[in-house]
């Protein structure tokens, strides 16, 4: 494979780069009908990857850096768009294509992330299909956390969410790390892990 061509820097790769800083400032559509304490986008993108690399990991796929693209690309339309929820797809029509090419538009990145975002549109190849599983398994830790806080407002969720568990994932793994997460504690990170009462000054001699 013959070495990238090295390319200027120009205005427009740091305007992409402060665009991408906004995605921290863009809620996710669960805010609209449960709290305004949900996460956001960017928050969303980083644990997307994180999933994502586990379920490639599982499923044996060994090209992780696509994975890692596609995770990082797969909502950034939305800096655009914004997240319509599931009611207000019912009234407005999201143009993403259009919100990707302009986000990219004459960036260094624009050719390489324009394919992606082709390859994650069609859901054909096994690292745009692990990347949409992640995508929908957020969702569920994201009800998991709240639950734990004590807001019980994602149990309405709890039969459309295993709907698109039959549905909609692609994966084996997926499929399992569904069940699991709903067998789970958000906690057992450090309930579980080394802390002062297992393995610190309160461990008992």
């Amino acid at each position: 494979m013959a070495p990238m061509q090295k390319q200027k820097l120009t205005g427009r790769d740091l305007e992409f780069l402060y665009e991408i800083g906004t995605l921290r400032f863009i809620p996710r559509s669960w805010s609209r009908f449960l709290n305004p304490d949900y996460q956001n986008l960017a928050e969303h993108h980083f644990r997307v990857v994180w999933i994502a690399l586990i379920i490639a990991a599982r499923e044996g796929v060994e090209n992780t850096e696509k994975i890692v693209k596609l995770a990082l690309m797969h909502d950034v339309a939305e800096s655009r768009t914004g997240d319509a929820d599931y009611l207000s797809r019912q009234y407005v029509e999201r143009n993403e294509d259009l919100g990707m090419k302009d986000i990219f538009k004459d960036t260094a990145l624009e050719q390489e992330f324009l394919e992606l975002w082709k390859e994650y549109s069609a859901k054909k190849s096994l690292e745009a299909k692990i990347v949409k599983d992640a995508d929908n398994l957020d969702v569920d830790f994201e009800i998991k956390e709240q639950e734990a806080k004590g807001d019980k407002s994602g149990v309405g969720w709890k039969k459309q969410r295993n709907e698109v568990m039959k549905k909609r994932f692609f994966t084996p793994t997926a499929k399992e790390m569904w069940y699991a997460i709903q067998k789970s504690d958000p906690h057992d990170w450090h309930y579980k892990g080394r802390n002062r009462f297992n393995g610190g000054d309160w461990k008992q001699k």
